[in-house]
């Protein structure tokens, strides 16, 4: 079920919502050209995965892309709708949407944390964004042609059937090249952000990840008191797709559930 939220700076942004309305409840935040729709719904758990401004079916407005404070009233808004404290999981770019939130707005409304592939800092030498071989073979030349996107959305998980690919491909090639630009035109480095962070945290990464290094999830999860770090052999860079039970088991934890969702 998709809904349409306002932020307080009056962008429109979609949310797509499952599973039972008295579960756990998750705020899924996606990454670089992607949208809410990457997600699969999850067992046990209320989902609400945004699709952040600039992509999917919320609004493209022209700033606010290298703006913390932006990105916290963006994630603000999903949390006002939500109604109630929730874990915050962040996937790739997604990751440092969610630093951009803490810097910001503390933990007060989060439950816990679930950084899946993530970055959560970006810039020349910030090891929480350090990127992998796809990255890098991806840019700059994805920012404005599309073949280049496609063949990114394609190398991102190689193991994933055609069709997931085709989906991910699609949401990718709907975020305008302005966008696609504006969302790495930043630096920053959020290890203190990290450090303060007083919730269960758990880090997933695949060890097949080419798009964010692994050594960025180490990063991350050194700088987070208590932080579990689970690096999976096998995997690429949607461990939500690729390895269901073990993300499901990572949502558990987070939401202090002693049972996993199967």
């Amino acid at each position: 079920m998709q809904k349409t939220i306002h932020t307080a700076r009056g962008v429109r942004l979609a949310v797509h919502e499952a599973g039972p309305v008295d579960g756990p409840a998750v705020v899924l935040v996606h990454g670089w050209t992607q949208s809410g729709a990457a997600w699969a719904a999850v067992d046990g758990f209320r989902t609400f995965a945004v699709d952040l401004r600039g992509h999917g079916d919320s609004d493209v407005p022209a700033d606010g892309y290298d703006d913390p404070e932006a990105w916290a009233d963006d994630l603000a808004a999903v949390l006002a709708h939500v109604g109630r404290p929730a874990v915050l999981v962040g996937w790739s770019y997604g990751g440092l949407v969610v630093a951009d939130y803490l810097r910001v707005r503390g933990t007060s409304l989060v439950d816990g944390l679930v950084l899946v592939g993530a970055i959560t800092g970006i810039g020349r030498g910030r090891v929480g964004g350090r990127i992998g071989p796809v990255m890098r073979a991806a840019m700059p030349a994805a920012l404005t042609d599309d073949t280049a996107l496609a063949a990114f959305c394609a190398a991102m998980a190689p193991s994933l059937p055609a069709a997931t690919v085709d989906r991910l491909t699609a949401a990718a090639l709907r975020v305008p090249p302005a966008v696609r630009a504006a969302l790495f035109d930043r630096d920053v480095d959020n290890t203190d952000v990290l450090a303060a962070v007083d919730v269960p945290v758990v880090v997933l990464h695949g060890l097949d990840d080419g798009v964010v290094a692994p050594s960025a999830a180490e990063h991350n999860a050194n700088a987070i008191p208590g932080a579990e770090l689970v690096l999976l052999p096998g995997t690429g860079h949607l461990p939500f797709l690729e390895r269901p039970a073990e993300f499901a088991a990572a949502l558990a934890t987070a939401a202090r559930r002693p049972e996993v969702a199967r």
